[in-house]
């Protein structure tokens, strides 16, 4: 029987969209798009980041040192401040509260640097939750075998009372793996809550 309901965070919860970044800080220009995307936001200091290897500060002169000049202030302003604003996935804080007010536990499980809880806790949505664990933290990741046993101890969690809702295959199947059960999720939260309750979820 499911008693808890973990989820991922970007693009589970809040939307995590380099594009939509890079149109909210007026960079269009489509070569210094694909710089700012493929030296920050898909760079191996990014998944260092969230490995907890790497912080924004130490990244900050790195990712610097390989754009140029003209593209410097808006790149670190988008390293720091990417989640404001934050845009939240429709439909997800109703979900989540509605779970809350059925009974179920409700846990966040997300690849994140250590920087995360500035931008989550300010959040509406984040009162509902019974416990977070970030990788940068733990320095392991999704979907590592052992982040998913050290959620579960962290939490005092049996794995068969646990789904999982992530955006990515891989970390599902991991969590799956531990004896979790999964639903990876698409972006809506009507299909979300549809496969929670051919899970055996009611609220």
């Amino acid at each position: 029987m499911i008693k808890n309901i973990v989820f991922d965070m970007g693009n589970v919860l809040i939307k995590f969209e380099p594009g939509e970044f890079m149109d909210i800080a007026g960079i269009t220009n489509p070569e210094d798009r694909r710089i700012i995307h493929d030296e920050l936001f898909v760079s191996v200091e990014w998944a260092q980041m969230d490995m907890g290897v790497e912080t924004e500060d130490s990244f900050e002169p790195k990712v610097l040192a390989r754009i140029p000049e003209r593209l410097r202030e808006k790149t670190k302003n988008l390293l720091h401040n990417w989640a404001y604003p934050r845009q939240m996935i429709p439909g997800m804080e109703d979900l989540v509260k509605r779970l809350k007010a059925a009974g179920y536990g409700i846990y966040l499980l997300s690849n994140a640097s250590v920087n995360q809880p500035s931008y989550w806790e300010p959040l509406p949505i984040a009162k509902y939750f019974d416990g977070t664990l970030i990788s940068a933290h733990v320095k392991t990741v999704k979907p590592c075998p052992a982040i998913y046993r050290l959620f579960t101890e962290e939490f005092h969690l049996q794995e068969e009372e646990c789904v999982f809702i992530d955006d990515a295959p891989i970390n599902v199947a991991g969590a799956i793996a531990c004896g979790w059960q999964g639903i990876v999720f698409h972006g809506s939260a009507a299909e979300a809550e549809r496969k929670l309750k051919e899970l055996g979820v009611q609220f």
